[in-house]
């Protein structure tokens, strides 16, 4: 199989290199000065035995690849917000032998959230989704970061057009995924996990907002949003994966150890704001929340608030972490009252 990275950023650019790294055929597609790099310099990973180099193809869209392969495999790592302009690109592009890449191709979506999956499922007929536990960096363009020890990360993945089950792809793309670092358990209930991924995403944008939440206010804080998000899912009647069930999975798999030249200043929205990106997926993180609880009468004041500042810095493009704690949960309070 070969494996197409369409997205080769953080987690993108991590995963292709790993793959890379233990001997499966990738190819990275990127835009602007990160495309630029990788094109002229290959894909620097950083990671816990040293930097590696890989020289792999890279492609800023499918012209450039021609017919696709029949056993080419898609793998959707752009942020949720750039994932319809990625879809409807890569969807019509045509696979020898006949026939499209929505219509014969699987796609895996490395990605935060929901969304980008059921975005999907709109072009695509087989959709995977994968549960991302891979802390990883965009350090600049052509180099990116995986700080974690022994493993890489951890990436549940499974199939969402269908109900139940699980399939050889699938069990395919895990096993090449287990060989190259990574632990990729295949699960028929893919989206138990990536809702559970969901309440921890909902930091994100505090984060992003304020910096570390290391402060006693932020922490109680993000206690407070990620409680209001596990009362919109229950309302919803949607599963997922307890604390206690994650932290047995997980253990101390995937442990960040300090990389020369790639320090880790945050998560994926917090590295928006600093790349000065203008967008930020808050929408799909604390705005999935949001979106849950109107449709089933919860309110989720904490997370509209969150979903509003995040989207606001990133218009804006003010500094990540500039908002003090305080002012913040001024606004807290504020919104809170707003509800009652």
């Amino acid at each position: 199989m070969r494996y197409v990275i369409i997205g080769a950023g953080a987690v993108g650019g991590v995963i292709g290199g790993r793959l890379a790294g233990s001997g499966h055929e990738v190819v990275l597609v990127a835009r602007g000065d990160h495309f630029e790099a990788l094109r002229d310099h290959g894909l620097r990973l950083r990671v816990p035995e040293g930097e590696l180099t890989h020289r792999l193809p890279v492609v800023d869209g499918p012209a450039a690849l021609g017919e696709l392969r029949p056993d080419d495999v898609l793998v959707l790592a752009v942020k949720t917000q750039d994932s319809v302009a990625a879809l409807q690109t890569w969807g019509p592009a045509p696979v020898a032998g006949g026939g499209t890449a929505a219509e014969r191709l699987p796609l895996f979506c490395a990605q935060n959230g929901v969304e980008g999956q059921r975005l999907a499922l709109r072009l695509f007929r087989r959709v995977y989704g994968v549960c991302v536990w891979l802390p990883s960096t965009y350090v600049e363009p052509g180099v990116v970061s995986a700080a974690g020890s022994p493993l890489t990360g951890i990436l549940h993945l499974g199939p969402v057009w269908r109900t139940h089950g699980t399939d050889e792809t699938a069990r395919l793309v895990a096993a090449d995924l287990e060989k190259a670092h990574f632990e990729a358990p295949v699960v028929a209930d893919v989206a138990r996990w990536q809702y559970a991924k969901l309440l921890s995403n909902l930091g994100n944008a505090l984060e992003a907002v304020t910096g570390p939440v290391s402060d006693e206010d932020a922490v109680a804080l993000f206690r407070r949003v990620r409680a209001e998000g596990a009362a919109v899912l229950d309302a919803a009647g949607i599963a997922y994966a307890s604390t206690e069930e994650q932290q047995a999975v997980r253990g101390d798999k995937v442990t960040l150890v300090p990389l020369d030249g790639a320090p880790r200043g945050g998560g994926s929205s917090w590295q928006s704001l600093t790349r000065g990106t203008g967008t930020i997926e808050a929408d799909y993180l604390n705005g999935e929340i949001a979106l849950l609880g109107r449709l089933h009468g919860v309110p989720t004041p904490l997370n509209e608030l969150l979903q509003h500042l995040a989207d606001t810095f990133a218009r804006e493009r003010r500094p990540a972490g500039s908002m003090p704690v305080a002012e913040l949960m001024h606004l807290v309070d504020g919104a809170v009252v707003n509800t009652r």
